[in-house]
């Protein structure tokens, strides 16, 4: 859709205020997900599948357990990674680069693979990894941009406009 436009590369201030965006939404995704699975392991117990491993309280059951802990851990995790390689193959912006008027996408312009939005995530270090971009003023690439051959543009308004 974009492909043939060049839009300019996003600095690390806009850059910044969109993962403040998507930082709130990603905890939001964390605490949902962290809900639906306290609901799924105290049915566990509810209907048997499991006991309170000798605890009183199931927050503690669940945070003293490992084999019960650590896949929670996973699952949270993994709904909040889920919301950002989602939203990057399919529309190349999340919520927060959407009102911020940035898309990530291959530097010739396309979206990005499921597979490339993977492994943009373990680079990003939390948005850390947006930092190289204060250090790069003429390319503007951060750590995972480099890493990746992906670039973070800043749209038109026209651009913008649409669906995600």
């Amino acid at each position: 859709m974009y492909s043939s436009l060049k839009f300019p590369r996003a600095g690390f201030r806009r850059r910044i205020a969109s993962w403040v965006y998507d930082l709130l939404i990603a905890i939001a995704v964390y605490m949902t997900a962290g809900a639906l699975s306290f609901l799924l392991m105290y049915l566990g117990v509810y209907f048997g599948l499991f006991g309170m491993q000798g605890y009183e309280h199931f927050s503690d059951t669940v945070a003293n357990t490992v084999w019960l802990k650590w896949p929670n851990e996973f699952w949270k995790l993994a709904w909040v990674s889920f919301f950002f390689i989602w939203f990057w193959s399919r529309t190349g912006q999340t919520l927060g680069m959407k009102a911020w008027r940035l898309r990530v996408q291959n530097q010739d312009g396309s979206l990005i693979s499921i597979t490339t939005g993977l492994k943009r995530l373990i680079p990003t270090l939390l948005g850390l990894g947006n930092c190289a971009v204060i250090f790069d003023r003429k390319n503007k690439l951060s750590l995972q941009d480099r890493l990746t051959s992906t670039e973070v543009v800043v749209l038109t308004l026209e651009a913008n406009r649409g669906r995600l």
